[in-house]
Formats: C-alpha cells, sequence, structure tokens
C-alpha cells in the first residue's frame, strides 16, 4: 500500500495521505540530523530499523492502555497512523543526567536524577525548540491544564514500561523525548502519543558497557550507528535481516512486509487511568 499524495516531510519521516479519511502513511528515511538540523547526514537501514522499533514499542504501549496513533505496519518502512493534531511540544522525560542537561547542570553523565524529570520544549525550528515552562504553554495557548495532566501522565507510563521493557534486554532507558497530538472522533477529541519511538528519539546504553546504542553516536561522531540501532533491534526481537536493510527495500517491494506480531506484555500495567474521550471544544 502506497500514496502518491505527499502531506509534510520532517527530518526523518515523510507524511502521506492514507487510504482512508483521517489517517496517514508515516515514511521512515535514513536521514539523520542533530543539533537543530546544523549536523546533517544519512544512517543506512534507519529507517527501516527505526519504524519495526517503534511499531513494536508502540503496539506493546497499546496493549497497557496508552492511546496512541499508530494503527499498524505496511512494509519495512511505512506504517498506518491516524491523522492527529500535534501538540507543539516535546515531552522529555530523564532518568539520569546526559547530553545538554548535564552541561546546563555540571552533573557527570550517568548520575541518576532520583525520580522522572520533565522537561519541554517548543517545537518550532526557526527557535531552535526552545525550552518553556508549564506557565508559558499555558500562557500562550498551546495546551491547557488537562491536557498536561493527561500527557504527563501518559508520559510517566510510557517512561517507566519502556524503562522496565530495557532494563530487561540489558538496556537502561537515559531519557526519551515524547510527541502528543489530539485525535478528534466525531464530537470527541482525545490526547494520544504520535510520532515515534526509537534510538532517533531515546538515549539507551548498554548496562554492562554503558557504550551508547542511540543518536548520540552521529551526534558525537563516535561511530558504529549502524551497529548500535542493529543491536537495539535484535535485542528485542524485531531486527530485519542484513540483505533487507542492506538493499535498501520498502514501500512493498519486500517480500517480508507486513506488521511485525507484538509479543504479550511481560507485566500488566496497573490501572490507573483510563483515557479519557472529551467533547471536542468548540
Amino acid at each position: 500500500m502506497t500514496s502518491k499524495t505527499p502531506i509534510y516531510e520532517g527530518k526523518a519521516k515523510k507524511l502521506f495521505e492514507g487510504p482512508e479519511p483521517g489517517t496517514l502513511i508515516a515514511h521512515y528515511k535514513d536521514d539523520a540530523t542533530a543539533f537543530n538540523n546544523k549536523k546533517r547526514g544519512q544512517i543506512q537501514g534507519k529507517g527501516i530499523i527505526n519504524n519495526k522499533i517503534s511499531e513494536y514499542l508502540m503496539t506493546r504501549l497499546g496493549e497497557m492502555g496508552v492511546p496512541t496513533h499508530f494503527i499498524r505496519g505496511i512494509n519495512m518502512r511505512q506504517q498506518l497512523v491516524r491523522a492527529v493534531d500535534i501538540v507543539p511540544l516535546e515531552i522529555i522525560v530523564r532518568n539520569y543526567a546526559a547530553g545538554s542537561f548535564a552541561e546546563r547542570f555540571g552533573a557527570f553523565e550517568g548520575e541518576p536524577l532520583g525520580s522522572p524529570l520533565f522537561e519541554y520544549c517548543l517545537k518550532d525550528d526557526r527557535l531552535g525548540d526552545p525550552f518553556i515552562a508549564e506557565d508559558h504553554i499555558f500562557a500562550f495557548g498551546i495546551a491547557d491544564p488537562e491536557e498536561m495532566d493527561e500527557i504527563r501522565h501518559y508520559a510517566l507510563r510510557i517512561n517507566d514500561f519502556l524503562s522496565g521493557l530495557f532494563y530487561g534486554i540489558g538496556i537502561r532507558l537515559i531519557d526519551l523525548k515524547l510527541e502528543f497530538g489530539r485525535y478528534y472522533e466525531g464530537e470527541y477529541e482525545q490526547i494520544v502519543l504520535a510520532d515515534e519511538i526509537s534510538p532517533d528519539t531515546c538515549r539507551l546504553w548498554d548496562i554492562a558497557t554503558n557504550d551508547k546504542l542511540d543518536k548520540d553516536r552521529f551526534r558525537r561522531d563516535l561511530g558504529g550507528e549502524e551497529d548500535a540501532y542493529r543491536e537495539v533491534a535484535r535485542r528485542l526481537g524485531v531486527l530485519p535481516s542484513a540483505s533487507v536493510v542492506e538493499s535498501d527495500v520498502f514501500a512493498g517491494k519486500s517480500p517480508r512486509a507486513g506488521a511485525a506480531k507484538a509479543a504479550k506484555p511481560a507485566r500488566k500495567a496497573p490501572a490507573k487511568k483510563t483515557s479519557p474521550i472529551k467533547p471536542k471544544k468548540k
């Protein structure tokens, strides 16, 4: 299934019109960027691997009651998602000090933070995605207090679940960046997880060696990006064969195309809060 009607192209993905109203096809690219697009390059096979990792993790989160935009996988590079109105915020959840956070606060990389720490960035490339506080979010009408409560609630659940999942395969979740959107259905709207979850959006360190298995290898010119991304996929059990990644098979041309079958959740998530569907704001 492919679409020839482009909707949007971002740094890591292209969006095309979906086969049904209210759907989009997300196509994952090999492009890599860092430092607000100042550094650019490519990581061979990244789009395929990130697509399969995100597909798997979105499926697992959906099984534990976190609403997401993900519908199903299409092929090695594409997935079908719900069209949502993106809340223009990057929600950063930090478990350990790393990256710019460690620099800003004089912490050493890998220092535990005790409990998950939230930071917010305004999604605006022209401004360099600046950090903002909740008061800014409310003052500029980016989201209301009820929406932010939902976003924080889901972000904490996602962080808790992924921390345990990655720990079980020998990976420490240092931090992660999440994006949410408003999904409209008739007269109702719902906050849902959007974008992707992958080594592009998470800092992932090997527990035994502290080796970085994420985009920091590209940011810091460490090399070995392809191997690091593949290692994460391998441990999750979603690594495509090397021939598929290296031959750049996608867009329905691969005989292996199709959604990855997700495993059952390792543990049942506590029923803290159901996803509210509320009347659409007039």
